[in-house]
């Protein structure tokens, strides 16, 4: 027999008294916590399963369209950008050209976007060899996203069933915090009234433990270390749905932190370059190797987006697209001819809270860190999915047996927990 002398600190010290408050909020949080988990459950695994497999389209693009992406064989120098636009106008001369993708390494292709009415809101993406103006492709694109990305995007965010289907994941990501929270609580409080304080109790499942107590532990310790991971991205893809984020909107607004705008209205005599046509009638290729030069020289580096004067009397805009840590995003407006900066907005002058959303919205579709937030996404879709099992394993554990009778700690918390507090 065991003296008090020979006990662990944890095992001497007394449980600490349950209140009357205590009796009444946890099977309150029990009943929320498995109620709501029964709702929502079903559209987690979806969303993790859709987003586990967005987080690598990178790849699935690389792998699906090389012919369009990579070209053949790397020659000599480039080729002006103006051929190249011309190229993919000649192949393509239907609707306008909107942006322009300059290439970021030796074995990628220009991409010339183009504004084609039949395709509203989509646009079709041409692709062109910088090295021989041979047009290697096209692709209809949805804000560059190629089919493959833009199918999975949908089913992750809709399951393509419009704005009825967009309503699943604002539900399941918005429940996810109370699921999350009611949780942690309830494990929080069980280490505390059996007096494990200690912290691998907390963050880690006790190995004697057989049965329901087994896969409750790794259920509950398996949530608490990927809470904060989970709930970033719940709150990251808030920002995206029709209801949350409208309300973020409308935040940003309220304390004027939506990021900057580029000024593009030209002035002096380069604003009537234009006078005598309207922008469809614009040639894009006549002044862009000096708007991307002038670019360049104001020190915009890395991936850019050249988008030409939308309308008569506007401005050239070039503004970096670096998604991956360091962001790099400034922008510049230059004049018609392409040889002066008339605007410039920088990353740096963007308020806190625009920049947070941007930062979060890279991070969510696994862009900010490159591979490693890749890897990191999918860690957390399958540990969510793991979590999602066992308290699924759990439910099974805790069901009536034959006679009747349930299992050990198989009874659930009695009605009326809602009164009680």
């Amino acid at each position: 027999m065991s003296t008090i002398a020979d006990q662990t600190p944890e095992e001497a010290a007394p449980a600490p008294k349950i209140t009357v408050a205590d009796r009444s909020l946890w099977p309150l949080l029990s009943r929320l916590h498995f109620y709501a988990a029964v709702l929502v459950a079903p559209f987690l695994v979806i969303a993790a399963l859709t987003g586990l497999a967005y987080a690598f389209t990178p790849q699935l693009d690389r792998l699906i369209y090389a012919d369009e992406m990579r070209v053949e064989r790397v020659a000599g120098p480039l080729r002006p950008l103006s051929e190249q636009v011309r190229a993919a106008r000649v192949t393509h001369p239907e609707g306008a050209v909107a942006t322009v993708i300059p290439p970021t390494s030796e074995v990628q292709t220009t991409r010339v976007v183009l504004d084609v009415p039949d395709l509203e809101p989509k646009q079709r993406t041409v692709y062109v060899d910088p090295y021989t103006n041979r047009v290697a492709g096209a692709l209809t694109t949805d804000f560059g996203s190629t089919p493959v990305t833009t199918w999975l995007s949908e089913l992750h965010r809709c399951l393509h069933l419009g704005k009825v289907g967009a309503l699943y994941s604002e539900m399941a990501a918005s429940w996810l915090w109370v699921i999350a929270a009611a949780g942690l609580l309830m494990w929080l409080g069980r280490r505390h009234y059996r007096g494990s304080t200690r912290l691998h109790r907390i963050f880690w499942p006790d190995r004697s433990s057989r049965g329901l107590r087994r896969t409750r532990g790794r259920h509950a310790v398996l949530g608490i270390w990927l809470a904060v991971g989970l709930l970033l991205l719940s709150a990251t893809g808030l920002t995206w749905t029709d209801h949350a984020g409208a309300n973020f909107d409308k935040l940003q607004a309220r304390f004027d932190s939506t990021a900057p705008k580029l000024n593009t209205a030209a002035s002096g005599a380069h604003a009537g370059h234009q006078a005598g046509g309207a922008a469809s009638q614009f040639d894009p290729a006549v002044h862009i190797d000096h708007a991307l030069a002038t670019a360049r020289s104001a020190g915009l580096s890395g991936p850019l987006e050249i988008t030409p004067p939308e309308k008569q009397g506007s401005s050239w805009q070039v503004a970096q697209a670096d998604n991956t840590w360091p962001v790099r995003q400034d922008a510049v407006a230059i004049d018609p001819t392409g040889h002066r900066v008339t605007d410039r907005v920088d990353w740096a002058e963007h308020p806190t809270m625009a920049k947070l959303s941007t930062l979060g919205i890279q991070l969510h579709m696994g862009r900010l860190f490159g591979v490693p937030n890749q890897v990191g996404m999918a860690a957390l879709a399958l540990g969510l999915l793991t979590i999602l099992f066992l308290g699924y394993r759990m439910w099974w554990q805790r069901r009536p047996t034959r006679t009747g009778h349930r299992r050990p700690m198989g009874r659930p918390p009695a009605r009326g927990a809602l009164r009680q507090v």
